[in-house]
């Protein structure tokens, strides 16, 4: 008999960094309608408070301007995005403007990405 160890350990619940890890990716999945990059990496992603045990997520998060276009509609994208992610079943998205996004936000990757390093 052969144990496929991927397989099993995608069965087991994972800790907190794990449905952490997988919130990221589910941020990752999600791209500003005007930059070609994801969500998380542009650095509109301010802060994730995950409460593992109940399956509970808050998400403070900015835009790149106010005058966004997608400003009403986004945080519900974001709410649907990591609400997929299994063992979350409540998703709270907190729109902030301050402190106000820049580009000093952005990862590396998303500056190469586009060019600003």
């Amino acid at each position: 008999m052969t144990i496929d160890l991927k397989k099993l350990a995608a069965q087991q619940q994972p800790g907190s960094d794990g449905l952490r890890k997988r919130v990221i990716e589910a941020l990752r999945a999600v791209f500003d309608p005007e930059i070609p990059v994801n969500i998380y990496d542009l650095g509109l992603i301010y802060d994730l408070d995950i409460d593992e045990p109940a399956g509970r997520v808050h998400v403070r998060m900015t835009l790149t301007t106010p005058a966004c276009p997608v400003a009403q509609t986004f945080p519900c994208t974001v709410e649907c995005a990591v609400r997929e992610v299994p063992g979350i079943r409540e998703v709270a998205v907190e729109l902030v403007w301050d402190p106000p996004w820049s580009r000093d936000s952005m990862s590396e990757a998303a500056k190469l990405e586009l060019g600003l390093l």
